[in-house]
């Protein structure tokens, strides 16, 4: 059963910041006006460039003393936010994880299309390392369609013999650009945050002419074998539910060690209300207690 914050809060919200015709640069205003960036007094922020990409690094007093670096790559359906707007997204997950988080304004897209997200994402992860940041103190974590560029940035790693982060962790991930998932066509509630047909719009602002079933681009096609772990946490109601029950199984296929966990009634991008809503404040620390187990 739903907790009564969620219960409330589902009263208010409607559908209709994800419309299909909206073109990318409404897109883009919708999405910054529900980001908000405003963050506690105690969080602390430290702004630099890694690897040429605008990049921060994310503290609380619950991160004070950890040598454990989260990476994480935001979503905003691949037009959409920066910096600024996922600050207090970092923060908590510093406070959730006792770690750094370290964020970063990857190219967006229509301007800069696939592959530009992902080679921004690789290059800050090699730049952690040449930091001296042991692969074994690094998870990297994506919500919405940043879990997808987090995905494609292991398989290239991997292919390049990169050393890999200790673990992954997806928050309601976009691995399918086309949506063929049951969870988007056959609803089980209303999901406010998206919908399919929007998300294929998305997917192809981001590829542009190029093939939306690129691995790298959708990574529900792509060879997980080598991966590290995965942790991922959906909606029961979220339309990309099954990006990450397909996801899981094909891990499981290729050899991967996977958590899978679908959350009773909750909507895509639930842990990003965190502040508001237990459901996921707990889904958060399950997710940062996976990664304690797994980072060396």
């Amino acid at each position: 059963m739903a907790s009564k914050e969620f219960e409330q809060l589902r009263k208010v919200l409607k559908p209709g910041l994800a419309v299909a015709s909206d073109p990318p640069m409404l897109v883009r205003e919708k999405m910054h006006r529900v980001h908000p960036t405003q963050f506690p007094a105690d969080v602390r922020v430290r702004e630099q460039q890694l690897g040429g990409v605008a990049s921060a690094f994310v503290e609380t007093p619950e991160s004070d003393g950890s040598d454990l670096v989260l990476l994480h790559v935001h979503g905003g359906a691949f037009v959409s936010t920066g910096l600024e707007h996922y600050i207090p997204y970092a923060a908590r997950l510093s406070r959730a994880f006792r770690a750094r988080v370290a964020i970063f304004a990857y190219r967006l897209a229509p301007e800069n299309r696939f592959p530009a997200a992902l080679d921004d994402a690789v290059a800050v992860y090699r730049a952690l390392l040449s930091e001296g940041i042991s692969p074994g103190r690094i998870a990297v974590a994506g919500d919405s369609c940043g879990g997808g560029i987090g995905v494609a940035m292991l398989c290239r790693l991997r292919d390049d013999s990169s050393p890999l982060p200790a673990a992954f962790v997806g928050l309601t991930p976009w691995f399918d650009l086309e949506q063929t998932g049951e969870s988007s066509q056959h609803l089980r509630g209303v999901d406010p945050y998206v919908n399919a047909e929007w998300i294929r719009k998305r997917g192809l602002d981001y590829v542009g002419d190029g093939d939306i079933r690129n691995p790298l681009a959708s990574p529900i096609h792509a060879n997980l074998s080598g991966l590290p772990p995965m942790f991922l946490s959906v909606g029961e109601i979220d339309t990309t539910r099954d990006d990450s029950t397909r996801l899981a199984a094909r891990a499981g296929r290729d050899g991967v060690a996977v958590t899978l966990e679908v959350n009773p009634e909750m909507i895509h991008g639930f842990h990003g209300l965190s502040d508001l809503l237990p459901e996921g404040h707990a889904a958060l620390l399950r997710a940062a207690e996976f990664v304690r187990r797994h980072a060396a």
